[in-house]
């Protein structure tokens, strides 16, 4: 069955809402944070977009991105933001309805990278994708328990290729913001996966729970058009998706009867494999995802002048809308 159009569901109308970045749902109320912020803070909406609490505490973060929900109600701010790719270390942050907060750091295998999705699996293992102008994002995973304050070691466990689009919106030209990762979301029960770019979603199986491989499925994709700069999705436990821009007065759009299909591995591909190299960054053309991998070499495709031109200019756009500076 295709999923149904979005549907306006409230306003960001809040002034504390300026930056939604992440999102999730725990089926009656709706979790968002805020891209950067001096503080770890979560707000806590009702269906009407109104902030019913604030859960906050004392954690300074760098660049949050991202928010998960475990399976206990901690929170996982995503603090993996690096336009620059400048810095040494990411972190997660846990962040407890009472407000205690705890700092993970964690380190790239293959130098700095910039990330804006974060995927919790069921069983808790947390999940990095890049972000990526050419569409192959790279998937990390810690190579064991979290350490507090770390770091810990990322291992490389495949790649995911997006390819442009003709949805409308986002800050940049859909050549370059249909296949950037902004955003992610795994289901409450563990059986779906969503990453999210400018303009579009991507449904992806996981009847196993199993995160990496799920990536390596043919996803259903869901248009999001017209967002101003679309980085949050949420998965309600009924399947329906949650979607949100930056922006204060930004409608919060929802989009019901998505179903994941069944598991079937991309045209042409594998599941994603652990512990192997990242792929190496390569343009993409067409208009599906398709899921690379981690063992597999793609090369380097040659780009049309207009290709260049669109992602150059893309580029120049994201930076020039996105923050100047980040504190070190």
């Amino acid at each position: 069955m295709a999923p149904g159009q979005p549907v306006e569901a409230c306003t960001l109308a809040d002034e504390r809402l300026a930056e939604v970045s992440g999102a999730v749902s725990d089926g009656e109320r709706w979790y968002v944070v805020n891209d950067g912020g001096t503080r770890s803070t979560v707000y806590v909406l009702n269906r009407s977009c109104d902030v019913e609490d604030v859960i906050s505490g004392p954690s300074d973060p760098y660049d949050v991105e991202d928010l998960a929900r475990a399976q206990d109600g901690t929170l996982w701010l995503a603090d993996i933001g690096d336009n620059d790719k400048k810095r040494k270390t990411i972190a997660l942050i846990s962040l407890t309805p009472a407000g205690k907060s705890t700092v993970h750091r964690l380190t790239y295998p293959d130098g700095a990278r910039d990330a804006e999705a974060l995927l919790l699996s069921r069983d808790g293992v947390p999940h990095v994708v890049t972000k990526n102008p050419f569409g192959t994002a790279d998937i990390y995973r810690p190579q064991g328990e979290l350490a507090s304050p770390g770091p810990t070691p990322l291992e490389h466990v495949g790649s995911l290729t997006l390819r442009p689009t003709d949805t409308t919106g986002g800050p940049v030209p859909s050549a370059v913001g249909s296949v950037l990762v902004t955003g992610g979301a795994v289901s409450p029960d563990g059986t779906v996966v969503v990453l999210r770019t400018y303009t579009d979603a991507y449904v992806y199986p996981a009847r196993d729970g199993d995160v990496v491989a799920a990536l390596g499925n043919e996803p259903v994709r869901v248009p999001l058009p017209n967002e101003a700069q679309g980085e949050a999705i949420a998965i309600e436990p009924d399947g329906t998706l949650v979607s949100m821009s930056e922006g204060v007065g930004s409608p919060v759009r929802t989009v019901s009867g998505v179903e994941a299909p069944e598991p079937q591995p991309a045209e042409g591909t594998s599941s994603a494999e652990t512990s192997a190299e990242p792929t190496p960054e390569a343009p993409a053309s067409g208009d599906e995802p398709r899921a690379a991998p981690a063992t597999e070499d793609n090369g380097l495709a040659t780009i049309p002048a207009i290709g260049v031109t669109a992602v150059v200019v893309g580029l120049l756009l994201l930076v020039m809308h996105r923050r100047s500076t980040r504190r070190a």
